[in-house]
């Protein structure tokens, strides 16, 4: 959904208050979109008054910070923007970022995303990271079972593809949301389905192919 200026996205407002402080730490990461400084720049418009203490890492054409392990470890919530799954895990692993992202998951630091940033959690996922012909991405962190398909509603070619990949073996059964609509895990246990707008479903889709339609909270 459109976010008016001078608001934060309701699915970043509810992973701040996943951290449970009043002024959490949350650190954003565009490294789908080659760190694109203007999306940097309208992260910190949309915060500015809002109780966060917002930080960014850019890795292009360099790092912004002397150690993104000690930025990254130090926030109570990373977000991940979209862009290219591909290449974003492709520079994250060249600069260490999966093993520091697997010690933040596992240090209890809220991680979430967009897109590329939902995608990247998982084994895989549909992408149009290789061109406009929408494929499978099979090298994500992992620290969640299983695939994920953003975009299920707005994007004709998802939900035919993602149904394909998996009844082929090419993607393990997984998640798929619709634009608006968010997957909570709890460590590796899916916990809830969110939506910042009315209509906006997730499903559970299985080798066969089942697709299961999830309860889904809105937020609001």
């Amino acid at each position: 959904m459109r976010v008016p200026d001078g608001r934060v996205p309701v699915h970043m407002d509810y992973a701040l208050r996943l951290a449970g402080r009043p002024e959490p730490r949350i650190c954003v990461l565009n490294t789908a979109g080659g760190d694109d400084p203007r999306w940097a720049l309208h992260m910190y418009d949309r915060f500015a008054g809002h109780p966060a203490r917002l930080s960014h890492l850019a890795l292009f054409p360099m790092p912004n910070v002397a150690d993104p392990e000690d930025l990254l470890l130090s926030q109570d919530v990373i977000f991940v923007g979209g862009g290219s799954v591909a290449n974003m895990l492709a520079v994250w692993r060249i600069h260490g970022l999966d093993r520091i992202l697997r010690k933040a998951w596992q240090a209890g630091i809220v991680l979430a995303g967009s897109s590329a940033g939902g995608i990247c959690w998982f084994e895989g996922g549909t992408t149009d990271s290789f061109g406009r012909e929408l494929r499978a991405f099979t090298d994500g962190l992992g620290l969640l079972a299983g695939s994920y398909c953003p975009h299920y509603d707005s994007e004709p070619g998802r939900r035919p593809l993602y149904h394909r990949l998996i009844a082929d073996g090419t993607l393990a059964a997984g998640i798929a949301c619709d634009d608006g609509a968010a997957a909570h895990f709890t460590d590796d246990e899916l916990t809830e389905l969110l939506a910042d707008r009315p209509g906006a479903s997730a499903y559970r889709v299985e080798p066969g192919v089942t697709e299961t339609r999830l309860d889904t909270r809105f937020l609001g």
